[in-house]
């Protein structure tokens, strides 16, 4: 996606939660914001794609899993500063709900790994704060302490 580091404006960025078998289909980032970190894969909106077209092409391009993407279930923004406080990354990021279609896990684009994790494995998971909240937003891993 073109001008992911210091965009004029906002990127929309989206995401498919995947679960099958009591695991959930996680990648572990290999670019900056999240680089090194495990989190839901996606990417970016673009141009003309619905919320739908783009989490099932970027699934597909991150880790070789044909999905069927549904209804929105969790949103968040992201915005990282640099130093000097200029806007580095911004992202308004839509996860949708999604069924398991096809295919083997293969980690590809710009994901480094790629697997089906269960709620167990999590905790030993370095994952992006972002996800350890939707996780237990749907339920997948038990309510975060108060």
């Amino acid at each position: 996606m073109a001008g992911r580091e210091y965009p004029d404006s906002p990127r929309v960025g989206v995401g498919a939660v995947v679960l099958r078998e009591g695991r959930v289909l996680l990648v572990r980032r290999g670019v900056a914001p999240a680089s090194g970190l495990w989190a839901i894969p996606g990417g970016g909106l673009e141009l003309g794609e619905t919320l739908r077209e783009a989490a099932e092409r970027e699934i597909m391009e991150e880790t070789g899993i044909t999905i069927r993407a549904g209804e929105p279930v969790f949103t968040c923004d992201v915005c990282h500063r640099d130093d000097d406080g200029r806007v580095r990354f911004h992202y308004v990021i839509v996860d949708l709900a999604a069924d398991y279609v096809s295919g083997e896990v293969l980690a590809a684009d710009d994901a480094l790994e790629a697997r089906w994790v269960a709620p167990e494995e999590i905790e030993n998971l370095p994952a992006t704060k972002t996800t350890i909240r939707l996780l237990n937003q749907i339920g997948f891993l038990p309510p975060l302490p108060e």
